[in-house]
């Protein structure tokens, strides 16, 4: 018992959080399916963040270093939602969230709410128990991503289109009678044109002729302990200072091998604060 009392006091001491049980989008078989009243919004590229009503964490749990001004404006119940400044700037977007001191680059972010975790009812109504908060307590970077109700395939093809040629990720769909349900759902689903997988880096391979001095490949672990070389997508910079060994990185592929495996592996990002 002793033991396990000075095990409790020392993770106390390093402010270790667990992760936090939320929604995950699943991957459609049929990704034109679109059940009539769905509702479709736009998948944001930006850093995930749980606000559990009193600090702002990471999908694994680890706090953000955001400033007093930036937490004081949200309410005192959970929110889920990304950090995200506008497409394509997600590089730009981690490089101000990651950093472990408040700063005024803060000033750049808004926190996107796409969920109200454990809040009654369907989302619409999930999400009104925000609205109805921001009516008398209104943000300039607090919003709620729009949800729009799917009519048809043809208009979810439409707005897909719409989004990837301004340069967005992709679209989620969902259920609206769907009560809040932590982990995968088939009644919550991301539309993008290339999957995307997650890894963990286990060890960097060296590059050959004009990559000699930097990095060829990382090599991977999969959650299923399976592992895999992705050697494209990288910039001379990422080259030259690649993802730790422990980092946990995205890459998407196309398709699968005869093995199980993904096909034809390309590097996406490292994903922010997993590690």
């Amino acid at each position: 018992m002793k033991r396990i009392g000075v095990l409790l006091l020392t993770l106390l001491s390093l402010n270790v959080h667990a992760a936090p049980e939320l929604l995950q989008l699943s991957t459609p078989d049929d990704a034109t399916d679109c059940p009539p009243g769905w509702l479709l919004s736009e998948k944001l590229d930006g850093v995930r963040a749980w606000w559990d009503g009193k600090r702002l964490l990471s999908r694994n749990g680890n706090p953000f270093a955001a400033p007093d001004w930036f937490t004081a404006a949200l309410p005192p119940f959970e929110l889920d939602g990304e950090l995200w400044s506008g497409r394509g700037e997600f590089e730009r977007i981690a490089s101000i969230v990651t950093r472990d001191q408040p700063h005024e680059g803060w000033r750049a972010i808004g926190y996107h709410i796409f969920e109200v975790p454990h809040a009654d009812g369907g989302l619409p109504q999930r999400l009104a128990r925000l609205r109805d908060w921001l009516d008398t307590h209104p943000s300039a970077h607090l919003h709620i991503i729009e949800q729009t109700p799917c009519l048809d395939r043809a208009h979810l093809l439409a707005r897909w289109n719409a989004v990837e040629a301004a340069g967005g990720e992709g679209l989620v769909l969902r259920d609206p009678d769907l009560p809040y349900t932590a982990g995968r759902h088939p009644g919550a689903r991301k539309l993008k044109r290339f999957t995307d997988m997650e890894a963990r880096v286990v060890g960097h391979i060296a590059g050959n002729g004009r990559l000699r001095d930097s990095l060829g490949a990382l090599l991977v672990e999969l959650p299923d302990g399976r592992r895999l070389r992705i050697g494209t997508g990288f910039s001379d910079a990422e080259r030259a200072a690649p993802p730790p060994v422990g980092a946990s990185v995205s890459f998407k592929h196309q398709g699968f091998t005869a093995s199980g495996l993904p096909r034809f592996p390309v590097f996406l990002r490292v994903r922010p604060g997993d590690t």
